[in-house]
């Protein structure tokens, strides 16, 4: 337009707001400003398509929810709102005193069972002697009635048939409290080797399971970290369903983004694409990145199991696609908080498909074209962390 004006005016004389106006200035190159805006807004789809960039990329992390496994009053903290733990290190105790009166009432159980094992130690001893009594007994009877059998066999009459029957009796009567004895005795020997054993074997079950719990009114860290928001005191009451007791962040290096792409640039974006990042907790540096994972569903269409119908209208809201960005060199990371928010550009590379002989001339300046747009969005993210202190620190009113 500035090349058309200056001829009009300077060499064929014309002047603005008489031959010059708008109307003559559209109808002139009417042809070439409809040319220009739509090279400008193709110029404009294909960087942000080929080229995507997001300002949603964060430096995630996971948190511990400090919750105890039981309910109950606080007796004892061991760390203050905000403090660095170890993996082990006590961060409160609870109200313990209803499960140290189970774990002696288990133990008390576990002794009188050892006590009842001696007791039944001792009726064993006197079941054994029981034993030999009654044997004793039972040979001085066959005694007696083998005599008084042999004495009637060689001089029939000379013994009372009514004295051989009643020692035959005694024999039989001897015989059955033998039997009645070893009985007695077995049955003490099962206890003992029996049920005994798995009355023991119970008991210290129980006793085993009074001192876990126990054992969960003391709080331990289960990782290295630094506890947050931690404000129990004494007396508070610790439910594991309705109030947690804190936060614990696990210490972790970053080494890894993940960003969320437009829909849109799904088939564009693979593994491997070179990328760059800029953080605002590092303001004025690029970081250059690889793309390691593409994620290959998006959470808002996740569907959880519930008793209500899903309307399909609450899917409308369109998700991103999830993106693993590692840093290109170890170590470029470094210093990054958890949680930091980045912008980060990913760069479409033609360098394979250039390599390939099938491709025609024109499809060769089209991929050289769509890899040297690029650089707008290069210098674009260069701008963005040039002025984002800038607009921070300044213009926010901050």
């Amino acid at each position: 337009m500035l090349p058309d004006y200056l001829f009009r005016r300077y060499v064929q004389g014309k002047r603005i707001g008489r031959e010059i106006t708008l109307f003559s200035v559209w109808y002139e190159l009417r042809y070439g400003i409809t040319l220009c805006l739509l090279l400008t807004l193709s110029l404009i789809t294909a960087i942000f398509y080929f080229h995507p960039s997001t300002t949603a990329a964060a430096s995630v992390f996971r948190s511990v929810t400090i919750l105890p496994e039981i309910t109950g009053r606080v007796e004892e903290t061991y760390v203050g709102i905000s403090q660095r733990v170890q993996k082990g290190d006590p961060l409160f105790r609870m109200d313990s005193s209803r499960f140290e009166a189970d774990v002696e009432t288990a133990q008390k159980r576990v002794a009188e069972i050892d006590a009842q094992e001696a007791v039944l130690n001792a009726q064993l001893a006197e079941a054994e002697a029981r034993i030999q009594q009654v044997r004793g007994g039972l040979k001085q009877a066959q005694d007696e009635f083998q005599a008084r059998a042999d004495v009637e066999q060689r001089s029939p009459g000379s013994v009372a048939a009514r004295d051989v029957q009643r020692f035959e009796t005694q024999v039989t009567t001897q015989q059955a409290a033998v039997a009645a004895a070893m009985a007695a005795r077995d049955a003490l020997l099962m206890q003992l080797e029996t049920q005994l054993p798995a009355q023991r074997e119970t008991a210290v079950a129980a006793l085993k399971e009074a001192e876990v719990e126990l054992g969960k009114t003391l709080m331990v860290a289960g990782t290295d970290g630094v506890v947050q928001q931690f404000t129990l005191r004494p007396g508070d009451l610790v439910n594991a369903m309705l109030r947690p007791a804190g936060v614990l962040v696990p210490d972790h290096k970053v080494d890894t983004l993940l960003a969320g792409f437009s829909q849109l640039e799904s088939e564009v974006i693979k593994e491997g694409m070179v990328g760059e990042v800029a953080c605002m907790a590092k303001p004025w540096q690029i970081i250059p990145v690889l793309v390691t994972g593409v994620q290959d569903v998006i959470a808002n269409g996740q569907v959880r199991p519930t008793d209500q119908l899903f309307d399909i209208q609450q899917f409308s809201k369109p998700g991103t696609i999830t993106v693993l960005l590692e840093p290109l060199y170890q170590g470029q990371l470094a210093g990054l908080p958890q949680g930091a928010i980045c912008a980060a550009n990913l760069y479409t590379s033609s360098h394979d498909r250039l390599s390939s002989d099938d491709l025609g001339p024109l499809q060769r300046v089209a991929l050289h074209a769509i890899d040297t747009v690029g650089v707008v969005h290069a210098m674009l993210l260069r701008i963005q962390a040039l002025l984002l202190p800038v607009k921070t620190l300044v213009l926010s009113g901050h």
